[in-house]
């Protein structure tokens, strides 16, 4: 059964920091491209950042400079370091995985940046 289970969302202050975290299992992990989404109230899901199987990373033109993606596939692991965090980045983050025809995501975390 596969599962991607993220964590490390939460409440912050504007300007603060949040790392989340994305283990996932079922899938070998090193084949798939991974990545994280977010959907803030009454907006479609958007793309956040997405790295590939070979460390290629891609990212949202509004998180350019403050967030990062990375992955440790020893860990089986995707993380995104979110730096100057703005009220605007409030949302639930999701993570996904995909390879070929197969997409995986995981439940969501929520991040609310709020002063």
């Amino acid at each position: 059964q596969v599962q991607l289970v993220e964590s490390g969302g939460g409440l912050v202050q504007p300007g603060g920091s949040l790392r989340l975290s994305c283990a996932a299992s079922g899938i070998i992990f090193g084949l798939y491209r991974t990545g994280w989404y977010r959907q803030a109230p009454g907006k479609q899901r958007e793309l956040v950042a997405i790295i590939s199987a070979g460390g290629v990373t891609n990212y949202a033109d509004s998180v350019k400079g403050r967030f990062t993606i990375s992955r440790d596939n020893a860990k089986e692991t995707t993380y995104l370091q979110m730096n100057s965090l703005k009220p605007e980045d409030t949302a639930v983050y999701y993570c996904n995985a995909e390879y070929r025809d197969s997409h995986y995501w995981g439940q969501g975390t929520q991040v609310t940046v709020s002063s």
